[in-house]
């Protein structure tokens, strides 16, 4: 029997929804009009974001928050230019996500024609693979391959890029069922060689920390973690990517390290005698200074990507394999071995005096609102029963130090890039995806004004995430590096002069509140969080409050200045 005969634009279609696509988020244009007219009959979901940037990182919110693949989709040109930014931010944070642009016709690509970019080419470092698809049989298998390619191994963005000749060409459409991938093969078991190997430094060791990253989150090791905290007595330190990989309500756990993670945390990593590395590629903004970062310690580096292992710290025991499989082989391991009860009491003891010495800390005291006890009061508020999204900056520090995170998936924030305006969108799309919870995007000002047009789209499709603006009126984070290091000379950094966030929301039809007082706080979220629509909070906080504790840029991770943090509690 002949299979039916259906056009390139339907074909990606059926594609996506054999491969069980639910959502896109998408915007559309000259080129892609095929695939938006055959998109018309479908039943396949599509958001239509207000700019192709909020696409982009709304099917990162989504991703992030369902560990399912994201899908955007924009014209040709500009509207695949406006991409960048979110596919760049998914390279770097190892985000699954396809993203689908459209091409101009195939015989017109290199003669500058109208809203002609070479989109694989101006994306070739930040993405994990790209097709440029001229051939419409292709496309099934095309799709097949980029949900795999961005879902498996260390996870990242696949491009296809679909010049609208291919789009508008009829074929026999056939399922694909068979992947032919010779050139890509991920380790996922770790060599047993070095699975014994690291299982026999962490019984020899007397001061270890578990140093968690964002690949913890992608493989779902949480309980492998937690299993190998709990067994041995081991600290667990998270970065940014990782943050309720453990949780944080745990006596084990340290929060983030790095810039602006726990005094107790740096001063654990520090001295520690074993550092266990899983999941995670030592960022700068993690290490400080790489020549003394964990000097005393035998570093274990478990990652999925052996470009990784070695890449910024050399390991004595390197792993190459999927953190999930590779911590249930050490754990395996350890059963063989005679472990001897209490080793790391004395340790414990320690850093527990390094807890109480250098606390998270705040001035309660003024009449302004300090925008760390917003933080809390979203805690408070919900029980620490949401997912927080956030933009970059001050607020997404204290939304780190802030909350407690105690289950993966519950902190969605742009890591590696560091992208403002991340946040808005980005609530969108874990709202979509996680319909059962509660998403509040914790905001700056600066952020918030990059992307808040997409207030647009979470009214149109009745998306109830609260955006709690911590307002200073400041580029919060450049102002206090200007502070610091730049002799208060706040040069471009006063963005004093800002509409009513309130009466936007209000415009767009959404709930609108500004917030003066700490006593105002707590009624305010709870009346958003009540309200059915989307909502935003005006939150105007103090204006010069500063992230500490803070390693400055070059420094060693013990090297922090603020407050207690700078000294040292010898223990």
């Amino acid at each position: 029997m002949t299979a039916e005969k259906i056009s390139g634009a339907r074909a990606i279609i059926q594609a996506l929804q054999d491969e069980g696509c639910d959502v896109i988020f998408g915007f559309p244009g000259g080129v892609v009009i095929p695939f938006y007219d055959a998109l018309y009959d479908s039943d396949l979901r599509h958001v239509l974001v207000r700019h192709e940037q909020g696409a982009a990182h709304a099917a990162e919110g989504y991703a992030r928050a369902t560990g399912k693949v994201g899908v955007c989709v924009a014209t040709s040109g500009p509207g695949a230019t406006n991409l960048v930014t979110g596919i760049a931010d998914a390279y770097l944070d190892s985000i699954p996500m396809v993203a689908i642009t459209g091409q101009v016709k195939a015989d017109l690509i290199g003669t500058d024609a109208f809203q002609e970019a070479d989109t694989t080419g101006i994306t070739l470092p930040i993405v994990k693979h790209s097709y440029l698809v001229t051939e419409p049989r292709e496309l099934p298998m095309v799709i097949h391959e980029a949900f795999h390619i961005a879902s498996t191994g260390r996870p990242g963005p696949v491009l296809i890029d679909i010049p609208v000749t291919a789009a508008l060409a009829e074929f026999a459409y056939e399922k694909a069922t068979t992947l032919e991938l010779p050139g890509y093969k991920p380790t996922m078991r770790g060599h047993t060689k070095q699975l014994r190997a690291a299982a026999k430094a962490i019984t020899e060791s007397q001061r270890p920390v578990l140093y968690v990253g964002g690949g913890v989150i992608s493989s779902g090791a949480a309980e492998e973690v937690f299993e190998l905290a709990t067994r041995l007595q081991i600290p667990v330190t998270t970065t940014l990517m990782a943050m309720g990989a453990f949780p944080e309500t745990h006596a084990l756990s340290l929060g983030m390290l790095g810039m602006h993670g726990t005094a107790y945390a740096n001063w654990a990593v520090h001295e520690s005698d074993l550092l266990i590395a899983v999941g995670t590629r030592f960022d700068d903004r993690v290490t400080g200074k790489l020549s003394a970062f964990a000097p005393h310690a035998t570093k274990i580096h478990i990652d999925i990507d052996p470009a990784e292992i070695g890449k910024n710290v050399e390991p004595r025991i390197p792993v190459v394999g999927d953190a999930k499989l590779v911590l249930r082989g050490i754990l395996g391991e350890l059963e063989k071995l005679e472990l001897q009860p209490g080793l790391t009491a004395d340790w414990l003891e320690r850093v527990e005096k390094w807890r109480a010495a250098h606390p998270l800390k705040y001035d309660a005291k003024g009449g302004e609102i300090p925008p760390q006890y917003v933080v809390e009061q979203i805690r408070e508020v919900t029980g620490g029963d949401c997912i927080i999204a956030t933009d970059v900056g001050q607020h997404q520090m204290w939304a780190c130090q802030y909350f407690k995170y105690t289950e993966p998936r519950q902190f969605i924030s742009s890591g590696g890039l560091g992208t403002m305006g991340f946040g808005l969108p980005a609530a969108i799309g874990a709202q979509i995806g996680r319909p059962d919870k509660q998403v509040i995007d914790i905001a700056g000002d600066g952020g918030f004004q990059m992307t808040m047009q997409e207030l647009g789209t979470a009214m149109a499709y009745e998306v109830p995430i609260v955006v709690a603006i911590l307002n200073n009126r400041f580029l919060g984070m450049v102002r206090q590096w200007q502070e610091l290091f730049w002799k208060g000379r706040y040069s471009y950094t006063d963005i004093a002069v800002q509409p009513d966030f309130a009466k936007i929301a209000e415009a767009y039809g959404a709930f609108g509140a500004t917030v003066t007082a700490r006593d105002e706080v707590a009624d305010a979220l709870r009346a958003a969080i009540k309200d059915p629509r989307p909502a935003v909070i005006d939150f105007q906080v103090r204006r010069e409050e500063s992230v500490y504790p803070m390693v400055p840029a070059g420094a060693t991770i013990t090297e922090m200045i603020g407050g207690a943090a700078a000294k040292r509690g010898k223990s």
